[in-house]
């Protein structure tokens, strides 16, 4: 029997008081991370304040490109010392590609630094970076095929430990560039060489090879990839941690704008065609033309912070200064405070991100959502942060006691 708009709310206020009193047991959720270059430093900061909470269990994680290393630094630092282990690796990662960063060309200009613009495109290094990229190919203008995020990857984390965490299953998407299909990596499969494959984009990077076959970034066909958790994870409630806007107004003028949105277009089409799949399932589950029993009701969730990436320009995803990184990181803790805050109670119940709106805006329940709170909040207060012209500066790594690991899953993905 369903509940009446009363008993619903009744039910809601028992919730969010047991949440308060530490009485509620962990919900679990799956957990879908885009990529987005430097922008997922976003994404650590959701996680870090998720795991913070402490209220949530990751059941299984999907991530590409910059999501598949936040997922594998995640999975590295849980292994060695459970939520605050995950906690210190994903700060020790981004604090390593920001360490690394420090001889990149690619620099904010002193004004942009004096005024608090997180954009480089200004600078002649990026200008540079920009116009070889689509003038040559990676083949003749990095024949040795240096990627410097490859050697952060490598050094930061144990893969061994990645393979055998038990604690979350992990997938990561990657496009086969032969058949333009993707290619979903399961716990047991992935080395540096998969995460590598998930966040090389053709510009810049040669294909990734993996038992022979050559990958790009997985952003192509999965950002990222849904499906896996409908067939391998019990649990029905997804939060996806978007960082790459559906919705842009006005058209692009100038070419770099115009590319960065075929860039948002063709990375935003696969979740959208899930998101599609979805909400078609979901609807002949409500009305009794499937059996539930064969099928899975999705809810789905969402932390995006839309209202400040859209001031973000494309250039700021190759900005990897440890004051951006921050920033993101913060602005991340802070959206994920206002979801936890409103809608906590409503993991395991029903969805909170109306899929419908999303897919045909028109048919939306409500005018579009303002950012939350604590969101505004950070936005008032941070908007020129006084540690924009600070560089990072080296720290000793923390030691974590090591924790037992369990045997990996078998299996695999391919779409």
């Amino acid at each position: 029997m369903s509940l009446t708009f009363r008993e619903a709310n009744r039910e809601d206020e028992e919730d969010r008081m047991k949440a308060d009193a530490g009485n509620s047991p962990r919900k679990p959720i799956n957990v879908a991370l885009q990529g987005g270059g430097s922008h997922g430093a976003f994404t650590w900061g959701v996680l870090d304040r998720l795991l913070e909470d402490g209220r949530l269990e990751f059941s299984a994680i999907s991530g590409t490109s910059a999501g598949a290393m936040n997922a594998v630094a995640l999975a590295d630092g849980w292994a060695r010392n459970g939520a605050e282990g995950a906690r210190e690796k994903l700060h020790d990662f981004w604090r390593a590609v920001a360490l690394k960063g420090r001889f990149s060309p690619v620099r904010r200009m002193p004004w942009d630094v004096l005024w608090g613009n997180w954009s480089v495109e200004n600078t002649p290094g990026y200008f540079w970076f920009d116009t070889f990229s689509r003038v040559f190919s990676p083949y003749s203008a990095n024949p040795f095929n240096h990627n410097p995020l490859h050697d952060v990857v490598r050094d930061e984390i144990d893969f061994e430990r990645v393979r055998n965490c038990r604690h979350t299953k992990l997938f990561i998407s990657a496009t086969n560039v032969e058949t333009g299909r993707l290619r979903v990596f399961e716990t047991h499969e992935i080395d540096a060489d998969v995460v590598m494959a998930s966040a090389c984009l053709p510009q810049i990077f040669q294909a990734v090879e993996i038992d022979g076959v050559p990958y790009w970034d997985g952003g192509y066909g999965g950002n990222p990839a849904l499906y896996p958790f409908f067939y391998a994870s019990p649990t029905e409630d997804v939060l996806l941690v978007q960082i790459n806007p559906v919705v842009r107004e006005g058209a692009p003028k100038s070419a770099k704008e115009i590319q960065n949105r075929i860039d948002e277009i063709t990375f935003n089409a696969a979740m959208l065609r899930e998101f599609r799949a979805i909400a078609f399932v979901n609807e002949l589950i409500e009305s009794g033309r499937i059996d539930r029993d064969h099928y899975r009701h999705i809810r789905m969730h969402r932390i995006d912070a839309d209202a400040a990436f859209k001031d973000l320009s494309a250039s700021s995803k190759v900005n990897a200064e440890w004051a951006f990184l921050e920033y993101l990181r913060d602005l991340g803790r802070s959206a994920a405070d206002d979801w936890l805050a409103e809608n906590f109670i409503h993991v395991g119940k029903r969805a909170t991100l109306d899929l419908s709106g999303e897919l045909a805006p028109g048919l939306a329940a409500g005018p579009a959502k303002s950012p939350g709170a604590r969101v505004r909040d950070f936005l008032a207060t941070r908007k020129r942060p006084a540690a924009a012209n600070h560089h990072v500066k080296a720290e000793p790594p923390r030691q974590s006691p090591e924790r037992g690991v369990f045997p990996p899953p078998g299996g695999r993905w391919d779409r």
